[in-house]
């Protein structure tokens, strides 16, 4: 894996995360089915506790999962996936949305035990349907990038090439960065049970895609001071989220200035349809007012040792590459 030296080292986690999260309510879960309800956190040290016991109910729900017994389904890598290795838990930087707590677990397939000390990657689009890295390709019909800091000069020298086997090996090719920014995008560690948390904001739409998150799964290697060493991508995913809550983000600002034509997961080519199994995130969040936050969570059920770098992955068609991200 591509490793840049500024970012050897684990970043601070963004303010802005704990600037939304103080003003908003905190979820606290309640009872084994999950329900989400939203209560009053007074004092710094009761909304701590809260967010602690959230976390720790959400993993609970996430370890009781019957999802291990099933391999979770290898999808395509798309062609914005850019190597940065940065290793941080919150990947907004300056990116608007609503907040998204983003729980992940990996396990071995066959034995259901947790995959520990191994790296468990994200990336995906802003709330406008846009990538760090690729902000010049708009949101797939032509349109701007959101507000934020825009890069200048000529693209990195440094920008990953396509990946081995050439245009198409990776899941329809590799586009060519056309900046050097880098929000939405990080990786983690997992801890002894198999565990990493993002904070991140709900993924918004663009040309061709249903709302989702991609993801990749590196075992067998460790962290050191150059990044991920060695080992091998185990898994190569995707998340999705249902169409409710993607309808009820709908008019919230930043995603209701959004005119993209945005698919359905029905519609969507690559998702399976088949649920958890597929990528189809578990989701907490209060109905009547999505934009409080929401929390997602999913076990995934994974070969440790295998390769699976999202060539050739079962999900439909392998689109084409144009100047618009029409597919990833």
């Amino acid at each position: 894996m591509h490793t840049h030296d500024a970012q050897q080292h684990d970043e601070p986690d963004n303010a802005l995360v704990s600037r939304l999260l103080s003003r908003r309510r905190v979820l606290v879960l309640s009872g084994a089915a999950g329900a989400v309800v939203l209560g009053g956190a007074g004092t710094a040290a009761g909304r701590n506790a809260a967010n602690g016991s959230t976390l720790d109910s959400v993993k609970a729900a996430a370890s009781a999962s019957s999802a291990c017994m099933s391999l979770t389904t290898e999808q395509m890598e798309g062609p914005y996936y850019i190597d940065y290795e940065l290793f941080r838990s919150d990947v907004i930087e300056d990116r608007t949305g609503i907040p998204l707590l983003l729980v992940l677990r990996a396990v071995d397939s066959a034995t259901c035990k947790p995959i520990r000390n191994s790296a468990v990657e994200i990336w995906h689009c802003d709330a406008s349907g846009v990538y760090s890295g690729y902000t010049q390709n708009g949101n797939g019909g032509g349109g701007g990038t959101p507000p934020g800091p825009m890069p200048s000069g000529p693209p990195p020298t440094d920008a990953p090439t396509a990946p081995p086997g050439g245009p198409g090996g990776a899941g329809g090719g590799h586009a060519t960065p056309t900046d050097n920014l880098t929000w939405l995008r990080g990786i983690q560690m997992t801890d002894h049970q198999g565990f990493v948390v993002f904070r991140t904001v709900f993924p918004g739409w663009y040309a061709g895609r249903a709302v989702h998150i991609h993801t990749k799964v590196h075992t067998g290697g460790s962290r050191t001071s150059d990044g991920y060493t060695g080992g091998r991508t185990c898994h190569t995913g995707q998340f999705y989220f249902t169409e409710d809550s993607v309808k009820a983000t709908a008019n919230s600002v930043p995603y209701s200035a959004n005119t993209m034509t945005r698919m359905t997961l029905d519609q969507d080519s690559i998702y399976p349809g088949t649920g958890t199994q597929g990528g189809l995130l578990e989701l907490l969040y209060d109905t009547h007012h999505i934009e409080r936050g929401v929390i997602g969570y999913i076990t995934m059920a994974v070969d440790p040792n295998a390769t699976n770098d999202g060539a050739g992955a079962p999900g439909g068609p392998l689109p084409t590459v144009s100047p618009s991200p029409s597919a990833s």
